[in-house]
Parts: C-alpha cells; structure tokens; sequence
C-alpha cells in the first residue's frame, strides 16, 4: 500500500486482471455487470462478412462481437480496484492478447459449457505465460450442468486451478468470481515453491 502525501491516506492497490474465453463465453456481459464506471466496449454487430469466420454453433442469436477489447473497473474495498480487461475471442483478434496481456496479476477464463472446448486457447495462453487463472463456468439458460470436478477433467486442468460457477448477467456472481480469483491469487503467493 503507498500513501498519498497530501492526505496521509493509503492509495488504493490496482491490480490488473484479463477476463478471457471464447467467442459468445460472456466476457462483455461480465465485465459490464460489475463495473462501477461505464464500461468501455467495442461491440460492434455482426455482419455478413463474418459468417464464414466466426463460428455461431449453439449462439445464434448473438448479434454483436468484440473487436478490440472491453474495459471495466471495480472496488473491491478502499484499498484494492482491479481493472478488467476483456479479450476479444475470436482466433483473429488473438494478436491482441500480448497486448492487453502485459502487466496482468491474473485472469479469469469464462467457458460456456455449450462450446466448452472454445476456452482450451485462453487457457493454453495463461498456463504458456504463467499467468495465475480461475475457469468461471458462465451458467447460459438452458445449457446443461456440469460439476466443476467434470469441468476441470474436461479441460485437463490441474488440480490447483479452480472451477468456479457463475452468471455473468448478475453482478453478485460476477463480483463472487473475482474475489475468488483474488483468494486464488494470494493462496499462489503465500504456498510455497515445489
């Protein structure tokens, strides 16, 4: 914690945390459900253009993309604000992820069990550059459920990287996520090397 001169009061601690997963997984949505200044977006409607390219199998009502990133912020008390970065998901915006990668405490893989196998390239980029992750199952209506043991089997993690379940729609599961993520983060820090 540092201080502020003027006032002698600590400054808030930021950390930096990517919100990551495939296409259509909720990673606007998530980040537009807790954060406390308006989020900065970059959907645009999908087009035409992009039906060849972006695979709508199991969300074909989804009308918008991500095209550079989504941005949020939250307090999560008076000494600790995580900025969030949202990836885009589509393979040709994945240019970006060294990017917006950058100074990244940690991250959040969003999966949507109805295209599960969507998130294996967020979590392969975190695991590649040692970024500390949590998979937050975003709870879609009518998907089936899933236990996070199945989960984690699924997408072969290991046994230290949560599953977590979440709706992305409701900013009380949004926000339980990103503490759990915080908790998995120090619990990181504090276990002691192999």
């Amino acid at each position: 914690m540092t201080y502020n001169d003027a006032s002698d009061q600590p400054l808030p601690t930021s950390v930096k945390i990517l919100v990551g997963g495939g296409f259509g997984a909720g990673k606007t949505t998530f980040i537009g459900s807790v954060s406390e200044i308006e989020p900065m977006s970059t959907e645009e409607i999908i087009t035409e253009a992009s039906a060849d390219i972006d695979k709508l199998d199991g969300i074909a009502n989804k009308k918008t993309t991500t095209v550079a990133f989504d941005f949020g912020r939250i307090s999560l008390n008076s000494g600790l604000v995580l900025y969030l970065f949202g990836t885009p998901g589509q393979d040709r915006f994945w240019f970006m992820w060294d990017e917006l990668s950058l100074g990244a405490l940690g991250a959040i893989v969003l999966a949507d069990t109805r295209r599960l196998e969507d998130c294996f390239p967020a979590v392969d980029y975190f695991e590649s550059r040692g970024i500390k992750f949590l998979v937050a199952v975003n709870e879609f209506d009518g998907a089936f459920r899933y236990e996070p043991a199945e989960i984690q089997a699924a997408l072969g993690l290991k046994a230290h990287v949560p599953v977590v379940m979440c709706d992305a729609r409701q900013a009380h599961s949004a926000i339980s996520v990103l503490v759990q993520l915080i908790q998995h983060l120090l619990d990181s820090t504090m276990a002691p090397s192999p």
